[in-house]
């Protein structure tokens, strides 16, 4: 079941193009973006919860984190409706549901062993956010271990350019932009590899989710 498990080369994906592949719950499916394992597994994935469908209980050995999309998602500590931010570490235990239906943008078995610390927020709260670069909106979602997590707004007629020594990943909330892969519109998710060098640039405005650093932490399942 691996799907884009060579972390050395850099892969871009229209997610909004993929079939929604069935899990083993009913009214649970997904879009695959990477894989490395079978049912358990380091994956990024987008998941749809159909209305009143719900995941087996279970145990996260390496994490979890997920953005939702659109609907509201729900777990044993609470109901997080478009926007909310979850970061579960390793050993957290949950039973995921939705009473009304849901869509997540979620990353498994991705963390630091010893990371111990719950992020629950709500990125549509402008309290949250900051400028950046001068014309850059961005809201931290979590930074340690190596790692950051952030959303940025970019402004039409933007651009940037950076090397990640660690890597970078993006998945595009709304809006598109452009780099030295193609044009990346909503729903497009991006993996560039250790030492990659990136080139922005935006026609109209962009809102994407972009983490840096992951890439270094051991690949695989624990």
């Amino acid at each position: 079941m691996n799907c884009h498990d060579d972390f050395l080369r850099a892969v871009a994906i229209d997610s909004t193009a993929l079939a929604w592949q069935a899990s083993p719950h009913a009214g649970v499916e997904r879009r695959m973006l990477e894989r490395v394992g079978g049912e358990v597994a380091r994956a990024t994935s987008v998941v749809r919860y159909a209305p009143g469908s719900a995941f087996a209980p279970h145990t996260h050995g390496g994490g979890e984190e997920f953005l939702v999309l659109d609907g509201v998602f729900c777990d044993d500590q609470g109901e997080y409706p478009r926007g909310w931010y979850v970061r579960n570490p390793p050993g957290s235990r949950h039973r995921p549901h939705s009473h009304v239906g849901a869509t997540i943008f979620v990353k498994l078995r991705q963390m630091h062993a010893d990371e111990r610390e719950r992020v629950c927020l709500d990125t549509r709260d402008p309290a949250g956010w900051r400028r950046d670069e001068g014309r850059i909106h961005a809201r931290l979602l979590h930074e340690g271990f190596g790692e950051r997590t952030e959303i940025l707004e970019w402004p039409a007629g933007f651009a940037g350019a950076w090397t990640w020594p660690a890597g970078a990943e993006y998945f595009v909330l709304e809006g598109a932009f452009e780099d030295d892969l193609g044009p990346h519109g909503e729903g497009a998710w991006l993996r560039l590899p250790a030492g990659a060098r990136q080139t922005v640039r935006t026609t109209r405005a962009a809102r994407v989710y972009r983490k840096t650093g992951h890439l270094l932490h051991p690949v695989g399942v624990s």
